[in-house]
């Protein structure tokens, strides 16, 4: 591509320097992407001559040594080429993890409903060699029905993106425009085959092209869809065909070749450009044309990953890439779509060592079907396919494997088992239900699973290989079997049809049920819901049996059940089961069984000693210690050391009532559970249940953080849009700007008490 004196936007190369460009790639060591992919590049590099070494003595040229980089990831490595892009080049990527939650997931195995749409398969390029071997080559490829399907989910990609900022604390459009692009994005060349046959002219020539070749943005997705906002242009129309009426013409005509619509739009550019300069200087113009917001990024720096000595793990190694970024701060992942990125970056990590095979991280990361996994019953419905897949995350996520414990904890930078914390053991709780969750039509808070014992899953968890069906069918005689379903898959179902949620912290922050209000008022943890359970078993075993149900039955509505577990004709809804499974039942009393259990490859959790019956607590669900040992718990849920609504009675050990108590109220003076105490002679610590309240108000403070930055950046954005210079009065800044003040000399203070109370280093 040269650059046109009269503007900044450059025009394709010609076509002879485009081959010789394409050819010293091929050329070059560790490259092995596809020509085709190169070739579709070639109209939107800009200098390729500066690229290229020169001629050795075989006349054959290579990319220089400064325009590569090796790029190392967890999951393998990849050679990057680093070139000058027009700035309408790339497109969205579909399948970028932030927005993963908005499509129906190969991982869903119940029907694509009316509303939904789906995306292909994913798979490494394969090619077939003159010699009829097959040959993989650093690039992906998937098969779309249509050119119609291709291009509505490029467009719903990039209404996604544009939906999903993270925490971007400026505007990332009006950044562009002003500074230009000053990060690179990473671009993966990925091969697109339609299916349906391509419409014939009067000639019996196609319509258009039965497949493409595209550069997708795996890093910098918003950017790339922010530029080509700017351009006026989208990436379904850079992949599958330019409008003659985006570049100044007139009809219905598309353009396939980049190098006629490229070439156009420049110039169409360049001519704005120059009139622009021309006439400002003159007059005040009434609109600033998009060629002056564009030239800022009429050219940007971009990666073309061109090579991978593992190419059949590319599309895990680049997603690997990219995640560091959007796990983190500022441009951080939902939470459903930060655990999901966070579990699929284990999984990578497992593939690369050898400790899990593709196909297996495939299926469980999202990207292939549950019935791609060997040994799926050729009998299995829907509740039982999801569910294979959740408790092989679980067992992937909390291993038994001495190898695996020490792969995740480098993955996730964890501390050593001995010294593994609650937020530790919730990070991964929350990967496993964000990506079970990718198996149902609609994603659940994750912390949902934030249930597990410290003392449970320090050496992993193992549920039975017992099949869903044989579960349900023995739970009301079966104490096994029961707490299997109670432990690993209530929670899960429950918040799949939107009957409980995590607690949100505050009364005001859970959801309206059908039934009024006062269902509304009631707080509860997941533990607690879950103990309710356990305390009435018939009813349980009966509400487990009609969720199963509603899920092979197309994601139906699940029904109420009698007390008998028959199904009622009413569908269930939050306001009867907290009616149902009332939170009072759910408190524990000081008989229930709290010894640590870890299931087995063959049986559910083992009965106690004492009881002669599985824990009532559950393999993550109960408790961890009791007695002398002390209450251990890493569920957030159980984060108060205040009384529940009744009395607090002397046979309920103090930590257990905390678990079920998560407004906080403080009991009064005197009171059993005053200052956090235990009753004399109970043998129960107040301290692990202050230790967690600890932890859960210094998330909540987290989270009302981040709140207060959504609404000063809304304040401010809509006072800019509404032209209102002081959107606050002098005191009304002074007294916010005071509290803040205030709660940062707090804080300070508190850390250092904070400092005192830890364990030396």
């Amino acid at each position: 591509m040269t650059g046109i004196p009269d503007g900044p936007f450059p025009v394709p190369a010609p076509p002879d320097e485009q081959r010789e460009w394409v050819d010293a790639g091929l050329n070059t060591p560790g490259v092995n992407t596809a020509r085709e992919a190169l070739e579709s590049f070639a109209p939107f590099v800009v200098d390729l001559k500066g690229m290229l070494t020169a001629p050795d003595r075989d006349g054959k040229r290579r990319f220089t040594e400064s325009a590569l980089r090796n790029v190392h990831t967890e999951a393998g490595e990849m050679l990057v080429a680093v070139v000058r892009m027009h700035g309408a080049g790339g497109s969205v990527w579909e399948y970028n993890e932030r927005i993963s939650s908005s499509w129906h997931s190969l991982a869903n195995p119940a029907a694509l409903r009316e509303e939904e749409r789906s995306l292909s398969h994913v798979r490494p390029y394969t090619r077939v060699k003159s010699d009829g071997s097959e040959e993989i080559l650093a690039a992906v490829e998937s098969v779309t029905a249509s050119r119609e399907v291709l291009v509505a989910n490029l467009e719903k990609a990039a209404k996604e993106l544009s939906q999903r900022e993270g925490s971007r604390p400026y505007d990332l459009e009006q950044d562009l425009i002003l500074n230009g692009q000053q990060e690179p994005g990473l671009y993966l060349a990925q091969h697109v085959r339609i299916e349906e046959p391509p419409l014939r002219d009067s000639e019996g020539n196609f319509r258009h092209p039965t497949e493409h070749w595209h550069w997708m943005a795996v890093r910098g997705n918003n950017r790339t869809e922010r530029r080509q906002r700017i351009y006026g242009v989208t990436s379904a129309e850079v992949l599958a065909g330019m409008p003659v009426k985006r570049i100044g013409g007139d009809g219905e005509q598309i353009i396939f070749d980049p190098n006629i619509w490229l070439t156009r739009l420049s110039e169409l550019l360049n001519a704005e450009y120059a009139m622009y300069l021309k006439t400002a200087g003159a007059k005040e113009m009434d609109e600033v044309p998009r060629a002056v917001h564009a030239s800022k990024v009429a050219v940007v720096e971009s990666h073309l990953v061109v090579g991978c000595p593992t190419p059949r793990r590319l599309y895990r190694i680049v997603q690997m890439s990219n995640r560091r970024d959007h796990v983190h701060p500022p441009l951080e992942f939902t939470p459903n779509d930060r655990g999901r990125a966070l579990g699929r970056s284990t999984l990578g990590i497992y593939v690369a060592e050898g400790a899990l095979d593709e196909e297996m991280a495939a299926v469980l990361s999202g990207s292939a079907p549950i019935s791609d996994l060997p040994g799926i019953p050729s009998d299995a419905k829907v509740s039982e396919m999801r569910d294979i897949r959740s408790m092989q995350l679980l067992r992937e996520l909390f291993p038994v494997d001495r190898r695996k414990r020490l792969l995740i904890r480098r993955a996730l930078s964890e501390s050593p088992p001995s010294q593994l914390s609650a937020p530790e053991v919730n990070r991964r709780a929350r990967a496993w239900s964000a990506l079970t969750s990718e198996s149902y039509p609609n994603p659940w808070n994750p912390r949902i699973a934030e249930v597990f014992q410290l003392a449970d899953i320090r050496d992993g968890l193992d549920p039975s290989r017992r099949r869903l069906p044989e579960l349900l069918a023995a739970a009301e005689d079966d104490d096994g079997a029961f707490e299997e379903l109670i432990a690993f898959r209530a929670a899960h179902w429950l918040a799949a049809f939107d009957i409980i949620d995590a607690d949100r912290g505050s009364l005001t922050g859970q959801k309206t049920d059908d039934e009024g209000t006062q269902a509304a008022r009631v707080r509860r943890t997941v533990k607690n819901n879950l103990m309710a359970m356990r305390n009435h078993r018939r009813k349980a075993v009966g509400v487990l049996r009609e969720l199963a149900s509603a899920m092979d039955e197309g994601d139906r509505r699940p029904r109420k059940v009698a007390e008998s577990g028959e199904p009622l004709v009413e569908p269930m809804n939050r306001a009867w089961f907290n009616r149902e499974f009332p939170k009072e039942s759910g408190a524990r009393t000081r008989g229930s069984s709290v010894a640590r259990t870890r299931g087995s490859g063959s049986g559910g959790p083992a009965p106690t000693a004492s009881t002669g019956r599985p824990p009532s607590a559950g393999t993550p669900a109960g408790t961890g210690r009791d007695g002398a040992g002390g209450h251990e718990t890493a569920g957030r849920n159980a984060s108060a050391t205040g009384q529940d609504s009744g009395p607090h009675t002397s046979g309920e050990p103090m930590g257990l009532a905390a678990a079920d108590n998560p407004s906080g109220d403080a009991p009064s003076a005197g009171s059993p559970g005053a200052h956090g105490s235990a009753p004399q002679g109970d043998g129960v610590s107040g301290l692990p249940a202050l230790a967690e309240e600890l932890e859960q108000k210094v998330r909540l403070l987290v989270e009302e953080v981040s709140a207060l930055r959504t609404v000063t950046v809304r304040l401010a954005d809509r006072a800019r849009e509404e032209s209102v210079a002081h959107p606050l009065s002098r005191q009304e800044a002074d007294g916010a700007g005071l509290g803040m003040m205030t709660a940062e000399v707090e804080l300070r203070r508190l850390r250092s008490v904070l400092d005192g109370m830890a364990e030396p280093l």
